[in-house]
């Protein structure tokens, strides 16, 4: 995002809930009254900053956060959260927004939401019905005129071949891999996934952003009742990361670009190849 608002783009950051239902992750602010007291507002400062530090515009959808069920068997999710609406109702709200900001491009997760949360799931399902419904002028043309998104991606923030190319940067450097542990357990079990989680998509698109790395992290410091600012996202050092892997990996997964097709021999650099 740091790097096509550099470049001159507008970029509009959607969340579907306000964090209702989220656990206060980090211990340092593991007693911080104002969090235990009014954690949705909590999250709405936090979000504040996050926008303000990247320069994106932002827009709360307005659903309720469904929680993280845990146990065996799983509870219900509670009622009236945001992964229990229709996906149809759940997604006018992205089809007004998609109608009036107009974009060219639009990210998401993927089918199980990068990893499965319920309402990352939920968010995936309504950003694909949205890319879908705002080109559609028998969809509820209340919500504003037509809008026809061109290309629809899945982020790939845990592709494990950005995770493989880390971990050896940290040993090229002499330094600990933080990720030692799960790679010595995948050449070991090379049946399994080095995380479980993730769809086998393809990453068709890989953005150079390594100069904007510094921006993303403050960014997301700026959750800080959601994020361990010395925790596994930040495990890696920032010259590493962008020494070895600048770039940040999507799949497309919808494309309504005329006669653009994806090269077989090498991966899109730009999420607006076939627009410029």
């Amino acid at each position: 995002m740091a790097a096509y608002l550099a470049a001159g783009a507008r970029v509009m950051v959607a969340s579907c809930t306000g964090g209702e239902r989220g656990d206060i992750l980090n211990a340092a602010v593991g007693e911080l009254a104002h969090a235990h007291r009014d954690l949705p507002g909590v999250r709405r400062m936090e979000m504040a900053e996050a926008a303000a530090a990247i320069g994106v515009e932002h827009r709360w959808i307005g659903y309720v956060d469904s929680g993280l069920p845990e146990g065996e068997p799983l509870p219900p999710l509670p009622p009236g959260c945001f992964a229990l609406q229709p996906v149809e109702r759940a997604a006018a709200p992205l089809v007004k927004l998609i109608r009036e900001f107009k974009p060219q491009v639009m990210t998401t997760y993927d089918e199980n939401g990068g990893y499965p949360h319920p309402d990352h799931i939920q968010c995936h399902n309504v950003s694909v019905f949205a890319f879908e419904a705002a080109a559609d002028p028998e969809f509820r043309p209340e919500l504003g005129e037509p809008w026809s998104v061109a290309k629809l991606y899945y982020d790939r923030g845990f592709s494990p071949d950005r995770f493989l190319t880390l971990h050896r940067g940290m040993l090229d450097a002499g330094m600990e891999s933080p990720y030692a542990e799960r790679v010595k357990f995948l050449e070991e079990n090379p049946d399994h996934e080095l995380f479980s989680w993730v769809k086998s998509h393809p990453t068709t698109t890989k953005v150079y952003a390594g100069e904007f790395f510094d921006t993303r992290d403050t960014a997301l410091r700026s959750h800080r009742t959601q994020i361990d600012p010395d925790g596994f996202f930040f495990a890696v050092p920032n010259e590493v990361a962008g020494l070895h892997y600048p770039w940040e990996d999507f799949t497309l997964a919808r494309s309504r670009v005329p006669g653009y097709e994806l090269a077989d021999d090498a991966p899109e650099s730009d999420l607006f190849e076939g627009l410029r």
